[in-house]
């Protein structure tokens, strides 16, 4: 069986040993879930093929879906336990999976036209009522990390990249927010932590449903970031006024929203370390 591999995601395998020993073993788990769940593949989509491998399918009664099969990945590492968390409301349906190989058969979303072809302030409202449908507190014991781990392990990648940053201050404010944000948040529920219009698509089952999750149990005002960033320009041309009508739709606390926005802005790991890059940061700085 022909397995094609995107680009994307050989790149982003190359950098690590553990990555390149996942996607050389690649083409036999596709097969051997090919067999398992009784499925016929389409090619797998190329746009975003950088955290996993997914492709259409049709299960043995003609029921179209999705196979996807996450490469390792810290922060997308529960993907599957938060789906089934969530149970389809307002995710995709689950429809098997294999926790051991990170693969999952999702259900296909029709027409799957993503939300970014809509106007921006229509997102807004759209990503705002997801989130308040994705915000449930799971109940203990459950499998789910702490939003602090993923911080921690941010704080660490970037630190490693001090001698590159363009304002040790700005980077330095940024970090200390990492530390003490998530010890204020009023409540904690079960983040997405990366939901933005790319990965919510349309359906008919529902006229919107989530992709992609990474769950993570925090502060609710971390998952508003992440839409604002997506829509960078008008981020940069009305900070508070954007972050004030995206925590209004959320019924949050702007403050704590732009805080979490400036901690990332500051202090996300990244490649690029211009200073340009700081920019947004500078205009979010409280």
């Amino acid at each position: 069986m022909a397995v094609p591999i995107p680009r994307g995601l050989v790149d982003a395998c190359g950098p690590s040993a553990e990555r390149a020993r996942w996607l050389a073993a690649l083409p036999r788990a596709i097969e051997r879930l090919v067999r398992e769940w009784r499925l016929e593949l389409g090619s797998p989509f190329l746009q975003e093929a950088s955290c996993s491998w997914v492709a259409p399918a049709w299960r043995h009664d003609g029921t179209a879906a999705v196979l996807k099969v996450g490469m390792p990945h810290f922060e997308g590492e529960q993907e599957i336990a938060g789906l089934r968390f969530w149970d389809a409301d307002p995710t995709v349906r689950l429809l098997a999976a294999d926790d051991g190989a990170n693969a999952m058969l999702l259900e296909r979303c029709l027409p799957g036209t993503a939300l970014r072809a809509q106007p921006e302030p229509e997102q807004d409202m759209v990503i705002a009522d997801l989130l308040r449908r994705l915000w449930r507190s799971p109940s203990p014991p459950h499998p789910f990390r702490p939003l602090s781990a993923m911080l921690q392990r941010w704080n660490t990648e970037t630190r490693a990249a001090s001698a590159r940053w363009p304002d040790p201050g700005l980077v330095g404010d940024g970090l200390s927010f990492f530390g003490q944000l998530p010890g204020t948040a009023p409540r904690e529920v079960l983040l997405a932590t990366d939901l933005h219009a790319g990965n919510v698509l349309a359906a008919t089952r529902s006229p919107w449903l989530v992709i992609d999750p990474k769950p993570f149990v925090g502060d609710p005002a971390f998952d508003a970031t992440q839409h604002l960033f997506n829509c960078g320009s008008r981020l940069r041309a009305d900070p508070l006024g954007f972050i004030e009508r995206v925590a209004g739709l959320l019924a949050l606390d702007a403050v704590r929203v732009r805080l979490w926005a400036f901690a990332r802005a500051a202090a996300e790991p990244r490649d690029d370390w211009s200073t340009e890059t700081m920019d947004l940061a500078r205009l979010l700085a409280p």
